[in-house]
């Protein structure tokens, strides 16, 4: 993947506003917002990891979600082991039941692949509910779950949190920039874009999706611990398929595939929601005819658009000079 002048721009100024907004004496509440958004994006990134590099659509990520947000809670509160500790054990538990998916689910693909990660994924949020309600607290959740303790830093500040968590997303923004730029992310768009060719070439295509896919496991389970750390709360409906429908939208609504897509569409999608139900009860209603509109007018998502407008602009700049 090859850094574009756009992708640089468009990161700059995403980076300047992330930093300023501390600064510019933002309501706890927008704080907070801004802090659930950047943990959203955390999971989309790695959600698109496998749908916007691979083309493969996962009803299952809500799964990886989840039990990263259990991990942490479970290790913090039942187990008293520390913050970081958790989180090590929640990118181990994500990566390691995206592993176990993809031991069913890639034995088929497209729409088939799809119905198997959400038939999982649904069977492990009823054993969470219900089956497992001694160890998971059911409906009633875990709450009290930690936050980081280190250097003497008060995290249950809101802003020193959106601190920690803008760093830990921009560590995976340059993780997955570097993935996407070696050898590895090279074959991963190869097989997106001829799945035949790759493997006549002599690469095992089912080795790479299944590594992509347990990479985007841990992913998704980092992202759940830091949200079970956000709202200092657990329960399984973080496992619901509808959290993986809604990372779906996000990643389509911002552009799928491009470097910076997951993480507007995530913004798009939290600003919408957190307007729209200000203004009615039907919002998720609302919202979807926003995705579809959106589908039909901006297929390429909002990102998409912006960087073909960017690089039309480019193009008619170098006629114009000469």
């Amino acid at each position: 993947m090859k850094l574009s002048l756009f992708d640089i721009c468009f990161g700059l100024l995403l980076a300047a506003a992330g930093i300023l907004l501390p600064f510019l004496n933002p309501s706890e509440a927008l704080i907070q917002l801004v802090t659930l958004a950047a943990i959203w994006a955390i999971f989309a990134i790695g959600f698109d990891f496998v749908f916007g590099a691979l083309g493969m659509v996962s009803f299952g990520h809500a799964t990886f979600l989840g039990v990263g947000g259990y991990a942490v809670a479970l290790a913090t509160q039942k187990y008293g082991l520390p913050f970081s500790a958790g989180v090590g054990l929640a990118i181990i538990v994500g990566a390691a039941f995206a592993l176990l998916f993809s031991f069913f689910a890639l034995r088929v693909s497209g729409i088939f692949f799809a119905l198997v990660t959400l038939a999982l994924s649904q069977l492990i949020f009823i054993l969470a509910d219900s089956k497992l309600r001694g160890f998971t607290g059911g409906s009633d959740g875990i709450s009290g779950v930690e936050r980081p303790g280190f250097l003497g830093i008060d995290f249950y500040d809101p802003v020193h949190y959106y601190w920690f968590v803008l760093g830990v997303y921009a560590l995976v923004m340059l993780a997955v920039i570097s993935l996407r730029s070696s050898p590895f992310g090279r074959v991963i768009a190869a097989i997106r874009g001829n799945e035949t060719r790759a493997d006549q070439l002599g690469f095992n295509v089912n080795r790479y999706k299944q590594i992509t896919f347990v990479i985007s496991g841990g992913l998704s389970g980092l992202a759940g611990a830091l949200l079970a750390s956000l709202l200092m709360y657990m329960n399984p409906q973080m496992l619901h398929w509808t959290t993986s429908g809604d990372v779906i939208i996000m990643t389509l609504l911002g552009g799928s595939g491009s470097l910076w897509g997951a993480t507007v569409g995530v913004i798009a999608f939290e600003v919408l929601k957190e307007w729209l139900s200000s203004w009615t009860e039907y919002w998720y209603g609302v919202l979807g005819l926003v995705f579809i509109l959106a589908t039909i007018f901006f297929p390429r998502g909002i990102v998409g658009e912006l960087e073909q407008g960017f690089a039309a602009y480019q193009k008619n700049r170098r006629g114009g000079a000469r």
